[in-house]
């Protein structure tokens, strides 16, 4: 029998989803900072987790009353959704959700209209913001790009110089993923061209034992939309590649066993220098992935859909590269052939497609195929002497790869919760504006309040009184902060403590979003758990099957 709901409302709704925030926002909290603590976090398999990384902490917290519950989702929805559009400042946008909830249930207890106060939140928020894009400072060369992908991975500098330099290699156009490892070391493999994750048919094709790979210098390169049925279709373009004394790579969708044998044996027994691999991904996705090699070494995609037919190849449709180089597992194609404008078209035509997708799969295949044809690729494999420093310094790495990409993307400003305290600068003349009445001086209040906190919180992680390293960094002005992790006032800029100005404003606008909405908030109706019976015990000396022991 299903359960009923309860409905509540006004501040007993309210006062119930900030018993939800108030938890969540403690624990994540201790996080934030170069001296924040860990969380450890109990998994339903496998070792315990620990980390520092605020999503993290936030993801694994549900509470058992579900109107508390309720509460508790809504901060963990801002803290993914600042992840997914920043890739960090998750923790940062926790507090300051719990700060500008708390302060405007106050305030809607003290009788104010709550539509003017969220009216002068969002005024508020968007004169911060405007402030911080004004303070932003362009994000260029290696030693800025390592400072803040420092910061991010909570002070570990040897994450930011991996980082900095898997950067500096791939580009900024470039994928770089990152992976546990299986050393006690971090270590850092970039793959310059195209890498993708199919290799050779038959291991018949292998040119080096000691590797198990094919490696060829100065290659043809033939691409099938299609299978390969029969040998005799390739044989004219095989005739005069053995003719040139010239090697060849065939990538099509796959090779049968007759046409397979018939260049094994060529091969072995004639010295024909071939390897044929079959396409990387599926349906539109391979389709796509053909059209980007063909693009990259100058080659014509055979496709009967544009009426070509295998059998009827000419030697001008093939394309080249200087080096190949084909795995059990995966082919590299370096340098090839294809002109430089038409490489820079298709780079523009899958950034266009990036901006436009909604998907997020779509989107990091987008990305994959952009990286592959425009930059490189980096993989960074993260070493640690057990399961669970690997799993916690991964988060660190994923987290600083984010944020160092948010940086490039709209600059920098300073960290340590400095750029808000300034910003916060502007809510003053706001809140003289003639237009602005009472209750949307509150909301802009209650805005510069919460600006305060992220500072406030980094100092008192580190065991300095917050309230006086809040006064002191507003006295001192400009780029000047507190170090947590030295414990006195620095400039942040000069010493390299800074934030991208993209994760500071997401988590401010994403923070303010669902606190009004909280604030708003006059009813809730949430379900009543339904009282299940306990299960009836079996009869002394049987299971609760009732102990017959048959199956």
């Amino acid at each position: 029998m299903a359960s009923g709901k309860e409905i509540k409302f006004g501040v007993d709704a309210r006062a119930q989803l900030l018993v939800g925030v108030d938890r969540l926002a403690e624990a994540v909290k201790v996080t934030l900072g170069p001296k924040g603590r860990n969380v450890i976090l109990d998994q339903s398999y496998g070792a315990p987790r620990i980390t520092k990384d605020g999503v993290s902490v936030a993801k694994e917290i549900e509470f058992k009353d579900r109107a508390i519950n309720l509460g508790a989702q809504l901060v963990r929805s801002v803290a993914n959704k600042t992840n997914d559009q920043a890739g960090d400042g998750t923790t940062s946008a926790t507090i300051l959700t719990r700060s500008i909830f708390r302060e405007g249930c106050k305030a809607v207890a003290a009788g104010m209209n709550p539509t003017d106060v969220r009216r002068g939140i969002e005024m508020a928020v968007k004169a911060v913001v405007d402030e911080l894009n004004k303070m932003a400072q362009k994000v260029e060369g290696f030693d800025r790009i390592a400072q803040v992908a420092t910061i991010s991975a909570n002070g570990e500098k040897q994450v930011g110089q991996l980082l900095a330099d898997a950067m500096e290699k791939v580009t900024k156009d470039g994928v770089i993923t990152i992976q546990d490892g299986k050393t006690l070391t971090d270590e850092l493999e970039c793959v310059e061209g195209m890498k993708f994750d199919r290799g050779y048919i038959s291991p018949y094709f292998i040119t080096d034992a000691k590797t198990q790979k094919c490696e060829f210098e100065d290659a043809a390169v033939l691409l099938v939309e299609g299978k390969v049925s029969s040998f005799q279709q390739v044989f004219g373009i095989l005739d005069f590649c053995a003719k040139q004394s010239k090697p060849l790579i065939v990538v099509a969708e796959d090779v049968e066993s007759e046409a397979l044998a018939g260049f094994i044996v060529n091969k072995l027994r004639g010295g024909l220098k071939v390897v044929c691999v079959k396409a990387p991904g599926f349906g539109d996705n391979r389709k796509a992935n053909l059209q980007d090699m063909a693009i990259l070494t100058g080659a014509q995609l055979i496709s009967e859909e544009l009426g070509l037919k295998l059998d009827k190849v000419d030697p001008g449709m093939l394309g080249n590269v200087k080096k190949v180089s084909v795995g059990k597992d995966d082919t590299v194609l370096l340098d090839g052939a294809g002109s430089k404008a038409a490489i820079n078209e298709r780079c523009e035509q899958i950034r266009g497609a990036i901006e436009g997708s909604t998907s997020d799969y779509e989107k990091e295949k987008l990305q994959e195929r952009l990286a592959k044809l425009a930059g490189g690729v980096a993989v960074i494999k993260v070493g640690g002497s057990s399961e669970v420093e690997v799993g916690e310094r991964k988060d660190r790495f994923v987290d600083a790869l984010n944020a160092t990409r948010a940086a490039v993307e709209e600059g920098i400003v300073p960290g340590g919760g400095v750029a808000l305290l300034r910003a916060a600068k502007v809510l003053e003349p706001l809140a003289s504006k003639p237009e602005v009445n009472q209750d949307m001086k509150v909301g802009i209040s209650i805005v510069k309040k919460a600006c305060q906190e992220p500072c406030f919180l980094i100092a008192q992680n580190a065991g300095a009184e917050g309230s006086v390293i809040v006064q002191q960094v507003l006295e001192a002005g400009g780029n000047m902060g507190y170090n947590a992790y030295e414990g006195k006032m620095v400039d942040m800029v000069a010493t390299g403590i800074i934030d991208p100005v993209k994760v500071v404003r997401i988590a401010l606008q994403d923070a303010s979003s669902v606190a009004t909405m909280m604030t708003t908030t006059e009813a809730m109706v949430v379900q009543i758990p339904e009282d299940k019976p306990a299960a009836a015990g079996g009869m002394g000396g049987m299971d609760a099957m009732g102990g017959g022991g048959m199956f």
